[in-house]
């Protein structure tokens, strides 16, 4: 990282994903990316987005902070948790998750946004 001042604003992603009930905003800072995923009520990582990854589960590692809504996640070794506002989680390659309930999943990532839905 340089001396230099960086501020970037999810305003004005450098990059926008949509796919189906979600969408992924991509700021570019301090040699990274981060991304802030917006998903709806009845998204779903397996219907959703595993046909535009191709995979059976999400390989996209992701270290996120949890903004709004529940996350449920299922690992591909069958443990399954929410998470909620105010948590942060750090998953690895291979699981599924989907929004419960009425309200839209905020999530900030630091780690894996920028192979998301690609």
């Amino acid at each position: 990282m340089s001396d230099a001042y960086e501020q970037q604003d999810f305003a004005a992603p450098a990059e926008t994903r949509e796919f189906p009930n979600g969408r992924a905003d991509l700021v570019r800072i301090g040699g990274t990316e981060i991304g802030r995923l917006t998903l709806q009520p009845g998204w779903r990582w397996s219907t959703d987005v595993r046909p535009l990854a191709g995979t059976d589960w999400c390989e996209a590692p992701h270290f996120q902070y949890h903004v709004a809504g529940t996350l449920r996640v299922r690992t591909s070794d069958g443990r399954e948790f929410d998470a909620t506002p105010g948590q942060v989680t750090a998953l690895p390659s291979g699981h599924d998750a989907w929004v419960v309930g009425d309200d839209p999943v905020v999530v900030v990532d630091w780690w894996g946004a920028s192979n998301y839905a690609k």
